[in-house]
């Protein structure tokens, strides 16, 4: 079966090319319209929507966070403001910042001219942006760093510095500079969002050639008087140590006299005891048995031929006091004995204690 060719209906492709067309004109104009009210917010920035007409014109309190935010061109307008960390240098020096003199000076208690290099990091906080771009109609902070925020740290350098001496600015109190100017300038830019970083004084002070040398001297001066202190101080210690060491030699020698001393009179009444004990034990009858026992069978010979008779001894005179001597030797010998005990029982170790030191080397004489 033969099929039946389709026929073309003029009114139908018409209606059909019309819709196409629409669409692309549809399509195009929500391009041109996104190109016109979509917006991109930077990272590091925010976005504030200003209302151009209306009774709402002007800033609105809250800025808008980062993305794609939509807006109405015939009545609004939106600000991309920065929030990230901005760092300005304000320097003598014509190879760094912008090739002209841009350092601060600030005046000592004394009204002494102070130039210095100055650096500092800031942002801003993001609730107060809008009040910022409010009060100064500025976006760029770069150009508000140069002429609002540089005028307020010249301001609190003076009022800080105007406190204090040129000498304590110039040396130990530096930092304490810093850290007054930069609270300072918390307290009177944090307020209209400015939150500081950091506050640097970049490379030496410039001081009046005149002012530096003075400084300079009585610098000099003060090192000098706490090295010649140190050096007193040195030889009051080499002093101290050479009375001491002469103190312990002296007490050295004091208690090896002392102990050859006492060395002495132990062995002197050891000596006696023991002269004592012999001499109690020592009867007539034992020195004559000792007699005899060493006699040879000789009678000795005089000089010129006559002969001594053998030596004897009243055995009689010593036996009236034997009962005492025995007394008194046996009393000596207890005592002896109960000596060397204790002295036993002294030199035994104690058990778990720690083995004796070993006797120091005798000092040198």
């Amino acid at each position: 079966m033969a099929t039946k060719p389709v026929q073309f209906d003029p009114r139908t492709g018409g209606r059909t090319a019309r819709r196409l067309l629409f669409g692309i004109l549809l399509a195009l104009g929500a391009i041109i319209l996104s190109a016109y009210t979509l917006t991109r917010i930077d990272a590091g920035h925010v976005g504030i929507r200003v209302k151009l007409a209306g009774s709402a014109r002007g800033v609105q309190d809250i800025p808008v966070v980062t993305g794609w935010v939509f807006y109405n061109p015939l009545i609004e307008q939106i600000e991309q403001f920065p929030i990230s960390v901005q760092n300005v240098v304000w320097t003598q020096s014509h190879q760094e910042g912008r090739g002209h003199d841009e350092s601060i000076t600030f005046s000592s208690q004394e009204g002494v001219n102070i130039n210095a290099d100055i650096g500092l990091s800031f942002h801003i906080e993001p609730t107060l942006a809008p009040h910022l771009y409010l009060r100064f109609r500025q976006p760029n902070l770069l150009l508000l760093a140069d002429g609002y925020v540089r005028n307020a740290v010249r301001e609190a350098f003076n009022d800080v510095a105007s406190r204090m001496a040129v000498q304590d600015i110039y040396g130990a109190s530096k930092g304490k500079v810093v850290a007054d100017v930069t609270q300072r300038l918390n307290d009177v830019l944090g307020k209209d969002g400015f939150l500081i970083d950091q506050l640097t004084i970049n490379g030496a002070l410039r001081l009046p050639e005149n002012v530096a040398q003075a400084i300079n001297r009585a610098m000099e001066a003060t090192q000098n008087a706490i090295q010649a202190e140190n050096r007193v101080r040195q030889v009051r210690a080499e002093a101290d140590q050479a009375i001491a060491q002469a103190h312990g030699a002296a007490e050295a020698a004091r208690q090896r006299a002392e102990g050859e001393a006492d060395a002495v009179l132990i062995r002197a009444r050891a000596d006696a005891r023991a002269n004592e004990i012999i001499r109690l034990s020592t009867s007539g009858v034992v020195l004559q048995y000792r007699a005899i026992e060493r006699w040879d069978g000789k009678l000795p010979v005089m000089q010129g031929g006559d002969k001594t008779p053998l030596l004897t001894f009243d055995v009689g005179k010593f036996a009236g006091n034997d009962a005492d001597r025995e007394k008194r030797l046996r009393a000596l010998l207890e005592d002896e004995e109960n000596r060397g005990k204790a002295k036993r029982m002294q030199d035994k170790p104690v058990e778990g204690a720690p083995p004796p030191a070993p006797p120091a080397a005798p000092a040198n004489p």
